[in-house]
């Protein structure tokens, strides 16, 4: 079976990991990520299964990306900098830069058009593939 969701890494910076976001091989957003230790993020490449959840901290409802060997609580949530992430994955309509730092623009917007896609499923399938 095919992920539904795809994010493709198309930077890997100091100031986090920057993607495209894919519905159904589909582009509908951008995607931030933390960057670690040779500006790696915590997620592999791979798929993996996401279940719905709750994001308390902001309140509203969203997915857990699940089976990341030593991880938990990995989520999609709203964000504008790698900052606002330790591990999870930052959804927003552009990339952008804000007050001088690289950043994910209009998130907001970004996690509605997800959940428009994804926020009907108990559960789907995410392939985070790396280009570069």
């Amino acid at each position: 079976m095919s992920a539904l969701i795809t994010v493709k890494r198309v930077a890997k910076l100091d100031e986090g990991v920057f993607g495209a976001i894919l519905h159904l091989g589909v582009p509908f957003a951008v995607t931030l990520e933390h960057s670690f230790l040779d500006n790696q993020p915590i997620i592999p490449a791979g798929v993996y299964t996401c279940v719905a959840s709750r994001y308390i901290r902001g309140g509203y409802q969203t997915f857990e990306i699940v089976g990341v060997v030593g991880h938990s609580r990995l989520l999609f949530h709203k964000a504008n900098w790698e900052t606002d992430l330790e591990g999870c994955v930052g959804i927003g309509e552009g990339f952008a830069v804000l007050e001088g730092r690289l950043a994910i623009a209009q998130s907001g917007q970004g996690c509605a058009e997800f959940w428009e896609k994804v926020g009907h499923l108990p559960s789907f399938q995410v392939e985070f593939v790396d280009c570069c």
